[in-house]
Parts: C-alpha cells; sequence; structure tokens
C-alpha cells in the first residue's frame, strides 16, 4: 500500500510539471555534458530530514505540522525545518547556473544521510509534494525518473570530499568571519577551476566541517540559506556570463 501511494504521487508530480519548452529555449545540459570546468559545488550540510510514523503514515518531521508528536518525544520543534532544504533545492536548481550545465548540488542530514542531486531533478513546488518525495527517498535511497529511470536523487557514500573535484577551493559560508566577499567575487573571471561553496541548511546554530579551507561571507546581514543559495549562483552567473 505505501509503495503504490507513493508511485502515484511521483507519478502525478511528473504530470503536473512536465511541460512544454518555448520555441529557441536553452535546453538543460545533461549530466554527460557537465565538465569540472568553471563549475559550482553546492553542499547544503546540516538539513533536517527526518521521517517518523505519524498517524499510521510515514511522513517527514516539520515544526510546522508535528509539533506536539515533537514535544512528545522530548525534541525541540525548532530544530524540524525541512522546508529550508526545500527553498534551497528550488533556488539552486531553477538557476540559470543549473541550466547551463555548471551546477552541482549535494545535501547532508543532521542524521548524516549524504544525497546527491542530479542537475535534471525537478523539485515540487508544493512543500507536502516535496515532502512525500524525501519519504521515499530516505525508504528507497533513490529517486528515479518515471519515464527514463534516470537517478534524479541518490543516497551515497559519505564522505561528501570523495563526490568533489580534487584540489578544487571550498569555503564555508559563514556570517561570523571579519572579511566581506561580494558573490560576483567569490572566483577569477580568468580561472576555470571548480569552486565548492558549503551552505548550512540549518534555522540557527553553525556549521562545522573538516574539508573546507576557509570560511567566507558575502553580505554585511546574517542570510538564510536560500537568499545564501540565491546570491552565491547569481554571483557565479556574473562571473561566467551566464544570462
Amino acid at each position: 500500500m505505501f509503495n503504490f501511494i507513493f508511485s502515484s504521487i511521483i507519478s502525478q508530480m511528473s504530470h503536473e510539471y512536465d511541460t512544454v519548452a518555448p520555441p529557441n529555449a536553452k535546453r538543460m545540459k545533461t549530466d554527460a555534458q557537465l565538465e569540472l570546468k568553471k563549475t559550482l559545488y553546492v553542499v547544503l550540510e546540516g538539513c533536517s530530514l527526518e521521517t517518523a510514523k505519524v498517524g499510521g503514515e510515514y511522513v517527514i518531521l516539520s515544526s510546522d505540522k508535528h509539533a506536539n508528536f515533537l514535544r512528545k518525544q522530548k525534541k525541540d520543534p525548532a530544530d524540524y525545518r525541512p522546508d529550508i532544504l526545500h527553498q534551497c533545492l528550488l533556488n539552486l536548481l531553477d538557476s540559470p547556473l543549473n541550466r547551463e550545465g555548471k551546477l552541482r548540488v549535494f545535501f547532508r542530514t543532521s542524521k548524516n544521510v549524504l544525497v546527491d542531486v542530479s542537475p535534471q531533478c525537478r523539485i515540487p513546488r508544493t512543500f507536502d509534494r516535496f515532502c512525500g518525495l524525501m519519504v521515499q527517498l530516505l525508504h528507497k535511497l533513490s529517486i528515479r525518473a518515471a519515464e527514463t529511470s534516470q537517478k534524479l536523487m541518490s543516497v551515497v557514500k559519505n564522505p561528501v570530499s570523495n563526490h568533489l573535484p580534487v584540489g578544487s577551493r571550498k569555503m564555508l559560508m559563514s556570517y561570523n568571519v571579519p572579511e566581506l566577499t561580494l558573490a560576483n567575487k567569490l572566483v577569477s573571471p580568468d580561472t576555470d577551476e571548480p569552486l565548492v561553496v558549503v551552505i548550512g541548511g540549518i534555522a540557527r546554530g553553525k556549521i562545522v566541517v573538516d574539508y573546507t579551507d576557509s570560511e567566507t561571507k558575502i553580505s554585511s546581514y546574517p542570510l538564510s540559506a536560500a537568499l545564501t543559495c540565491a546570491k552565491v549562483t547569481s554571483g557565479l552567473e556574473e562571473i561566467w556570463g551566464i544570462i
């Protein structure tokens, strides 16, 4: 029954979001066309994505919908914000940078589950549909396209550094550093080297990782994770001339 329900959800989503491209529209480049040169790797760390059986069905725990359940489990509802991951993925995968084939996205949950997101993945616009998709991902370890069986999301082995280009610059986005670097100055226009940016997919606190080279802030004000994603991709699009 569980598999039938989620198969129906995925089928409905594929019909809802399949659109016909306008004439002369640029097509999104495929995975085979991705190159290491001038590519942004984004790693979303500490994302809240935890399943539990509530009311007879498996759900993604959320502070808005499951506050009472979380309190009974002696957990702080404020720590359960899967909407942050949803907003980040929408910003990243909708970006011209991604459509140009110059973006790779990974996210790691607070439970240390690492997920590789295909550039071809189309994130559901509504939060409920997104949560349904994430339940299937965590239970089946992958999401495949209905027609081609291509993996759109898949759980991969840690550490994340094994999936990042060797020798690339790796910077953690943080507000707690003195120096400010504008998003359109993160890399030199003359360099072809890939860039890795780590962003905390959390509502509060600080992300601590052991694979970055430096910490960088791109605004004089604290930014949400989703806005950080948007500013970083926009900055790289400006540097690399992607419109």
